[in-house]
């Protein structure tokens, strides 16, 4: 659709929530300055609306919301708040410093979760409505209600909470398929008749939040957009609770290339999709599935004889849509332990990536490393090699030296040196394989409680030089911290894994434990 064509009725406004529903997926929270990060990308993609948080539901997640409230730019800021007045209060607060706020206020209309999650009647429930959103409008003029569990409400009491949330001043209304239940047809029919019913409906915008329990997040998105609403609800990679949300990148995508049949268009820099796919990757190290539409490694792979052969003819035998439309570039392995920085940093470009001064030197010394270890130096070795930049950016706990004895003979042993907030610490552990001794040594120099679910290892390219990608999840009172470490040497590799995930564990804490009575006894910095 070209420029004179659009109209502000096809507009879709995009809604991101990476930041809030994407970070309640289990293992995918994220630090501060990580929150602080991909909220500025968001900013500068495009998006319309970013959900920063959750401000109620802890001191650092109101920090972060408020933080990007005050950095935002272009975007509106909002906050989740339940029904409670406190909740409210607390999400206006947070939200306070930007130029342009929303509240995001909810609450479950379903016969399920009214009598089992709130346990009260409809006709309380109604109140609680109108009562929420005219606090909330108290604050903003920008007021956005959802009615949890709305695919499976009762058409009737749907239409009564719309009504008496746009009367009280919501100015969006959104119809949440809460536990991904619905199908196209049945969403996109919802929407045309709550519009059709609710009399004041023609002064809000409408919105879809769907969740991926039955693989339709995105159809049933665009479906709900052919029903007459304006506005997707999504997260990068389509990250989220249980099997995800709704992918940002997918939709847009699919109303830019299939343009002819859903007429509808966004604000989004497409050739930025794919830069934000990693950045979020990287943070949460929540990898890309590998044939993950738009976003993911294979997207634009063809190994096939048959496509190879037409792609060398027309690549649009094969490709409804080029690389370059997402930030993706096609490029040779060029790359080696001759490249020089400027060469290392248009790569990077290349590869949808843009570093700080200080972590760009940080990863081309690296990648000079690499280098002297590696002939060649493929775009997978790097992307683990920045990503892993990205990733540790602010730990507090780095490795410093690893020395591994392992073999038949046994027991295998691990000598280890950490930089924990400044200070070297080194002890000596044995375990039962050169692997558990090393992940013995870090407990005995940061004691925890997590308990390892996950260690999984794989190689990043092809060949015996190649490096490993290790990923690691710990889980402590109910919450599970994931990470990823890569290395020529998959103990080193694990090892940094293990600390990526301690490193998100801790930081939910004050300071590193153990730190203060470990360093007079074992500093050797």
């Amino acid at each position: 659709m070209t420029a004179q064509t659009q109209s502000d009725k096809d507009r879709v406004i995009i809604f991101d929530t990476t930041l809030r529903d994407g970070e309640q997926c289990p293992g995918a929270t994220m630090t501060h300055e990580e929150k602080i990060e991909v909220a500025e990308l968001l900013d500068d993609m495009g998006v319309d609306v970013i959900e920063a948080g959750f401000p109620i539901a802890s001191e650092g997640d109101f920090a972060a919301v408020n933080e990007i409230a005050r950095r935002a730019k272009n975007s509106v800021i909002c906050g989740l708040s339940r029904a409670s007045p406190k909740d409210i209060d607390r999400c206006a607060e947070a939200i306070k410093p930007a130029k342009r706020r929303r509240i995001h206020t909810f609450l479950s209309t379903s016969p399920v979760h009214m009598k089992w999650k709130l346990q009260k009647e409809p006709h309380e429930v109604y109140e609680m409505v109108i009562g929420q959103v005219t606090r909330a409008r108290s604050h903003t003029d920008d007021v956005e209600w959802s009615a949890e569990d709305g695919t499976r409400t009762e058409h009737d009491f749907l239409c009564r909470c719309v009504e008496a949330a746009i009367k009280a001043g919501a100015t969006t209304i959104n119809i949440p398929d809460t536990v991904g239940y619905t199908v196209p047809e049945e969403y996109m029919a919802l929407f045309k008749m709550v519009r059709e019913r609710v009399p004041n409906s023609d002064k809000a915008v409408f919105s879809v939040h769907c969740h991926d329990d039955l693989g339709m997040a995105v159809a049933n998105s665009l479906a709900g957009v052919a029903g007459g609403a304006r506005q997707i609800e999504c997260t990068i990679n389509g990250i989220g609770e249980r099997a995800g949300n709704t992918a940002l990148e997918e939709v847009v995508m699919a109303m830019q290339v299939r343009n002819d049949v859903m007429p509808y268009w966004t604000g989004i820099k497409h050739g930025m999709l794919t830069r934000a796919s990693k950045l979020v990757s990287a943070v949460t190290s929540f990898p890309v599935q590998y044939n993950k539409a738009i976003v993911g490694r294979n997207a634009f792979a063809h190994e096939s004889g048959i496509h190879q052969d037409g792609m060398l003819k027309n690549a649009q035998t094969y490709e409804i849509m080029t690389p370059e439309t997402v930030g993706v570039k096609q490029t040779s392995l060029v790359m080696g332990k001759h490249s020089g920085r400027h060469a290392f940093e248009h790569k990077l470009e290349e590869l949808g990536y843009q570093l700080a001064a200080n972590q760009l030197e940080d990863a081309f010394v690296r990648f000079k490393a690499l280098a002297d270890k590696k002939k060649q130096i493929y775009d997978e070795d790097i992307e683990a090699l920045v990503d892993e930049e990205i990733a540790t950016a602010h730990d507090r706990i780095k490795i410093i030296s690893l020395t591994v004895i392992a073999g038949t003979m046994g027991p295998q042993s691990a000598t280890l040196t950490l930089d924990i907030e400044g200070k070297h610490i080194t002890t000596q552990s044995t375990g039962n394989g050169p692997v558990d001794a090393i992940f013995n040594a870090i407990r005995a120099l940061v004691p925890h409680e997590g308990k390892l679910e996950l260690y999984q290892v794989h190689a990043v390219t092809e060949g015996t030089d190649a490096q490993a990608e290790v990923s690691v999840r710990l889980s402590e009172n109910g919450r599970a911290y994931t990470a990823k470490g890569a290395d020529p040497d998959t103990l080193v590799a694990s090892a940094k894994a293990y600390l990526g995930a301690l490193n998100k564990l801790t930081s939910k804490r004050g300071k590193v434990p153990g730190v203060e009575n470990r360093i007079h006894s074992t500093d050797v910095g």
